[in-house]
């Protein structure tokens, strides 16, 4: 069957239908009610409250009035059953819904009950005429509400054509089972053809609730059967590089050059790294910690083990501050090691950018620390036996692939000081093994934080000028770097000038984004030797910005911020001795959500709570960017609301790869898989 076969379907519809992505009867099957009106339960009228939502009342009418004057009329229609009455009001349309209603007519009224005064009305409510055949017929039924769109609207398709449309194409077709029949019997999941029809024409709720959890479970069952066949197939394919030696250079530097002791977080995360390395697989590691928990230290150590064993090693960052910070930091690290070290971002020189290229290529550089550059088509490696990405899902899953193939199957490990919840993290590092870094290095205080609006900003520059008469140093961190005319913000140059004023003692500097690389450096060089008193910045400082003496953070319109940016902030101070505050001041105007995220901010310092409550109240598409974190736009599983579903389907799509790669004693499973692999393959390169 095919759409042109539908009844009433005009080329203008037809195209209506494509630009919502309906392009064969299949798409049409599958586009889902958004809700559904139920009309088979009837209520009293005395019974009704205003917390109810989509009830149906049935009653006689006993009046008909116009009320108000001119622009303001409202037409009130008063039904009447046995326990009370209930006016209908219409603010539009008064004439024609005039024309239609009479006295003495058994209506079916269903909306949602408010009180005005003493007596209780639905505003603009459906309508069901009971006096006929069709409309008891109608009051018996669960309808379902389709989801519009404004090329639905100019075309006039309805929600009544809709549900025609798929009539036809339930009576004429049905979807193919594909899901083993074992996995339906034990987590009681109805057929896919009993669920489509329970989808669409549901003889109760429940009844659609359990279909929808069905098609709930198998898109994520098909996507965690895509994780596991990825990390079945990199098992296979990565035999090779046993790094057999923990040798002097990373014994030395776990012994003498470490200035602190490593964490329990630090050495569990090595541990399993170094069980990795001399396993003949390739490793695919994820090393998880809030800000702060040393990340960069086990990153270190795996590096060393890499050039211990003859290998060269690649660190690529997604900013060049952050690899500018890394390259600082490892070269600190390994000053008393005979190691090479080279910084290669895209913004260098052509001289020194050669330089650095032909040190890789001949084997002299050990380690090389950059941006996106480092995997360029010029950029070719001796012998790259480790890659290692900080902040990874701020890169695309393909260029994670590219990093890899600089190399025969060198090992992989991925670091995020994005706190990621559970959930998350099942989903999108599916095909990683993952090292947690909870606890933070011992001295660090907990940073506490306020909120403090413009009333007491006078009060926070008197604290301020005493911390830095003190010896400590202040990060302001503004939303935008130039005054905007569309958003009342407080931009970083004027919050510049304005603070060169408030504190003419003290050593002011400016940071963002537009400034040259040779101009950040400068001013984050300043800043970090002490030279600098306050630096006002953007965001740039998010991550990779490590300077110990800093600690107090100022963070203007903190309401335009999410949780999580909030939390990596917030992360830049708190790493020395001193006690650190993050002090949020928000604007005039805050919405709900703006002064929910500020109050979890005060209340706790731990980044996977916090990233708990962003993923909710963004949800996972926004929480990482579906395009940069390999995260599929799942169409009806929702995996924060889920998450016992997704536990479920990887549970049993693993166990199906573990027993059967290839789904040989699954053919109609099989038959849908591979396609769906193929096409998502996009989301799946993970090397």
């Amino acid at each position: 069957m095919k759409l042109t076969d539908l009844h009433n379907l005009s080329s203008g519809r037809l195209e209506a239908l494509r630009k919502n992505g309906i392009h064969t009867v299949g798409d049409l099957l599958f586009f889902f009610p958004r809700r559904y009106i139920d009309k088979t339960v009837i209520r009293p009228i005395r019974l009704l409250s205003e917390t109810d939502e989509h009830v149906t009342v049935v009653g006689k009418v006993t009046g008909i009035r116009e009320e108000g004057f001119r622009n303001k009329k409202r037409l009130e229609v008063i039904i009447q059953d046995e326990t009370d009455s209930l006016k209908g009001v219409w603010f539009r349309g008064t004439s024609y819904f005039k024309k239609i209603f009479k006295e003495g007519q058994v209506l079916a009224f269903y909306g949602t009950p408010r009180r005005y005064g003493r007596s209780l009305s639905m505003a603009h409510p459906e309508v069901d005429q009971l006096d006929s055949k069709a409309g008891q017929a109608q009051l018996k039924k669960i309808i379902p509400i389709y989801p519009g769109s404004k090329e639905f609207s100019k075309a006039r398709i309805t929600n009544k054509l809709i549900a025609g449309w798929i009539d036809q194409i339930l009576n004429k077709t049905k979807p193919k089972e594909f899901l083993p029949l074992y996995i339906r019997e034990e987590l009681n999941l109805p057929a896919r053809e009993d669920a489509i029809e329970s989808i669409h024409r549901p003889k109760n709720l429940k009844e659609a609730q359990d279909a929808l959890e069905r098609f709930k479970f198998e898109e994520l069952f098909l996507f965690e059967l895509s994780m596991a066949r990825i990390k079945k197939m990199n098992q296979k394919r990565a035999a090779g590089h046993i790094f057999e030696n923990v040798g002097p250079l990373t014994k030395k530097f776990f012994t003498e050059n470490l200035p602190f002791k490593l964490t329990g977080g630090q050495k569990d995360a090595l541990r399993d790294i170094r069980k990795d390395l001399k396993s003949s697989l390739q490793m695919t590691r994820l090393i998880q910690g809030d800000v702060g928990s040393g990340k960069t230290v086990v990153a270190a150590g795996t590096i060393l083990m890499a050039v211990d064993n003859g290998f060269q090693a690649a660190f690529m960052a997604p900013t060049e501050i952050l690899a500018e910070q890394h390259y600082r930091t490892l070269t600190a690290f390994f000053k008393e090691l005979d190691v090479e070290v080279r910084l290669l971002t895209g913004k260098q020189k052509t001289k020194l950018k050669q330089d650095v290229l032909t040190s890789v290529e001949g084997g002299q550089c050990d380690i090389v620390i950059g941006t996106h550059a480092v995997i360029q088509g010029g950029v070719n490696f001796h012998k790259l036996g480790l890659a290692v990405i900080d902040e990874q899902h701020r890169f695309g899953v393909k260029q994670r692939t590219r990093i890899l193939q600089k190399g025969d199957h060198p090992h992989l490990l991925v670091m995020s000081a994005t706190p990621i919840p559970r959930s998350l993290a099942m989903t999108i590092y599916s095909d990683l093994d993952i090292s947690l870094i909870k606890e933070l290095p011992a001295g660090r205080k907990p940073v506490k934080t306020a909120i403090r609006t413009e009333r007491k900003r006078k009060d926070l520059y008197g604290f301020l000028y005493t911390n830095i008469k003190e010896g400590g140093q202040v990060y302001f961190v503004y939303p935008l770097i130039e005054e905007s005319e569309v958003m009342d913000l407080k931009d970083a140059t004027i919050g510049f000038e304005k603070l060169k004023k408030h504190f003419p003692d003290f050593k002011i500097g400016l940071l963002h984004g537009q400034l040259k690389s040779e101009e950040k450096e400068e001013v984050m060089g300043r800043f970090s030797s002490g030279d600098l008193d306050i630096l006002v910045s953007t965001t740039v400082i998010e991550v990779g910005v490590d300077v110990p003496n800093a600690n107090v953070m100022v963070i203007e319109h903190a309401e335009r911020f999410g949780l999580s940016q909030l939390h990596q902030l917030r992360g830049r101070i708190g790493r020395g001795s001193r006690q650190s505050y993050c002090i949020l001041i928000p604007g005039q105007k805050i919405s709900r959500d703006g002064r929910y995220r500020l109050q979890k901010m005060v209340e706790t310092n731990d980044g996977f709570e916090i990233a708990e409550a962003d993923l909710k109240l963004r949800g996972p598409g926004d929480f990482l960017g579906t395009k940069q974190s390999g995260l599929p736009d799942f169409k009806y599983a929702d995996i924060v609301e889920d998450q016992f579903l997704l536990a479920q389907a990887k549970n049993y799509a693993w166990n199906v790869i573990k027993k059967d790669p290839q789904l040989s004693t699954f053919e109609d499973l099989k038959s849908v898989f591979e396609p769906y692999f193929k096409k998502k393959s996009e989301f799946f390169e993970s090397g």
